[in-house]
């Protein structure tokens, strides 16, 4: 996941038009802080290693967890009672994805590891170019999108067997994608701050959505699929964009958390949720698919950015760690990020 932005000159005239939206301000800091959610649950499971994307096979009853680092592995937990339930090996991924239908799980990491969601047996490992970082199953045609910042931007992998079925260039560096299931991928551009949306059918890109001086540097990408909705969350500022997945006009922008790395939609409760750096997970309420209003924001645990919706119980699931203080930084220099503290790891579970 992408850490540097073009600075503070790019913030300020953004957030001038945030202003101009009457986005700033009062209102801004006035999203509600009590709602119907909260952490219902959090398990200090400990480990070494970093950490990005966190996964729930809803279906399967698994959470997927990579770590990265010198014991690279991806550490599975039962979904319902977070009891470990092995680990995959030698997997230094960022994130997972299962092909429910198949039997077979992806990590995003190089080489591509592919494993039985029921042994959590490596079947094969596939090697592909770039970086592999984000990750996203389509039941489509059977398909695992494995994206990279650098090119390919995204490597497409047949599910039922591991073979590569081609390579695609976003035309800049993805973050995170969401698919309609019928035949179109939608993924953000970070470092362009666009969508870009994908023919699944053809693998190419048929169009770029525009975000440009409304939502910089987006993180995350939730869709309402039956209403052909998009929510964007972004960097640069703290916005969640609102648009149409038709033709990409945006209906809204709502404030959201600092610090996002993921987004998703729940369509059982038709709301939206952001996971922020800055500890806190924003609800957006759609109330129609043309009224949107942040609903709440959740207190969670500073650095629990990404997220992950178990579909079955309506939970949303978090991963997080604490932190020691961070190293002076050197003259001109960025202050970095202290070291991980020993079995601190946390899953959050959060929910009414």
């Amino acid at each position: 996941m992408r850490r540097n932005f073009r600075g503070l000159a790019v913030g300020t005239v953004l957030l001038a038009g945030m202003a101009m939206l009457g986005l700033v301000g009062a209102g801004w800091a006035q999203a509600p802080s009590e709602g119907p959610y909260k952490v219902l649950k959090t398990a200090k499971v400990g480990g070494d290693g970093g950490f990005d994307y966190v996964y729930a096979d809803d279906a399967g009853r698994r959470l997927y967890v990579p770590r990265t680092g010198p014991t690279a592995r991806i550490t599975v937990f039962d979904l319902d009672s977070l009891a470990s339930a092995g680990q995959i090996a030698n997997a230094n991924a960022r994130g997972a994805a299962v092909d429910p239908k198949s039997g077979h799980g992806f990590a995003s990491s190089k080489p591509v590891v592919m494993w039985d969601t029921k042994t959590l047996a490596t079947i094969k490992t596939i090697d592909v170019d770039g970086g592999p970082d984000g990750i996203l199953f389509d039941p489509f045609n059977g398909r695992v999108y494995v994206f990279s910042h650098r090119a390919p931007n995204a490597t497409v992998i047949n599910a039922a067997d591991g073979t590569i079925a081609g390579t695609i260039d976003l035309g800049g560096a993805p973050e995170q994608a969401v698919t309609d299931e019928k035949g179109h991928i939608y993924v953000d551009i970070e470092d362009k701050d666009n969508i870009a949306v994908v023919d699944a059918k053809t693998m190419t890109v048929t169009a770029h959505y525009d975000l440009a001086g409304k939502c910089g540097g987006p993180g995350g990408l939730a869709f309402d699929v039956k209403n052909h909705v998009l929510f964007a969350a972004c960097h640069e500022p703290a916005v969640m964009a609102i648009l149409s997945s038709v033709d990409g006009k945006i209906i809204t922008i709502l404030p959201i958390g600092n610090g996002v790395d993921g987004a998703v939609f729940n369509p059982a409760t038709m709301e939206a949720f952001s996971s922020q750096r800055d500890g806190t997970l924003t609800v957006v309420k759609e109330n129609s698919p043309t009224s949107f209003a942040v609903e709440q924001n959740v207190k969670t645990m500073q650095s629990a950015k990404t997220l992950t919706l178990d579909g079955k119980t309506n939970h949303i699931l978090l991963i997080g760690a604490e932190f020691g203080p961070p190293p002076t930084p050197a003259a001109g220099e960025r202050p970095g990020r202290g070291p991980m503290l020993p079995d601190s790891f946390t899953i959050l579970v959060v929910g009414k």
